[in-house]
C-alpha cells in the first residue's frame, strides 16, 4: 500500500509541474495499491480546479471512481489524534490533509508515501516515532 499526498496528484496532472516526470516514473515503478484520504481529495480537487480548470478536477474524481486508488475514511474517532498531531507540528504547520495521512499510516501500518512535500513528511512521524519513506523524492 502506498499513500498519496496532494502534491503527487498535482504533479501527475500537470505537465508543467517540476515534479511531473518524477510522479509519472513513480507511478510506473510502484504498482500500489494507492490510497489517499478525503481531506487530500478535497485539497487536490480545489487546487486542480483553480490551477488547471474544473475538467482536471473531474478527471481526478473519475480516476477515483474507476478504482485507480482507494480513499481512507477519516472517522470522528480520529479527531482527537488529528488535533494532537496539528498541535505537535504547529510550527510547520500541519494541515488536516497531512494529519489525515499520518492517521492513515498509523491505521495501515505503512509510511510509504508519494509526496512533493519533503520538509513536512521528513519531519512527521507516525505512531510518534516511525518516519515516512517518500517514494517520490530522494
Amino acid at each position: 500500500m502506498i499513500l498519496a499526498d496532494t502534491g503527487f496528484w498535482l504533479a501527475l496532472a500537470n505537465r508543467r509541474d517540476a515534479h511531473h516526470e518524477r510522479a509519472r516514473a513513480a507511478l510506473g515503478k510502484h504498482k500500489g495499491p494507492y490510497v489517499t484520504t478525503w481531506p487530500v481529495m478535497t485539497e487536490t480537487c480545489h487546487l486542480l480546479a483553480s490551477r488547471l480548470g474544473p475538467s482536471s478536477a473531474c478527471a481526478f474524481i473519475r480516476s477515483a471512481s474507476s478504482g485507480a486508488f482507494s480513499i481512507f475514511e477519516l472517522k470522528e474517532a480520529h479527531l482527537p489524534r488529528v488535533e494532537s498531531l496539528m498541535l505537535k507540528y504547529a510550527a510547520l504547520p500541519m494541515d488536516l490533509a497531512d494529519a489525515s495521512l499520518v492517521i492513515l499510516a498509523e491505521e495501515s501500518g505503512t509510511g510509504d508515501i508519494l509526496s512533493t512535500d519533503a520538509r513536512d513528511f521528513g519531519a512527521y512521524r507516525w505512531k510518534n516515532r516511525k518516519p515516512f519513506r517518500n517514494l517520490l523524492l530522494p
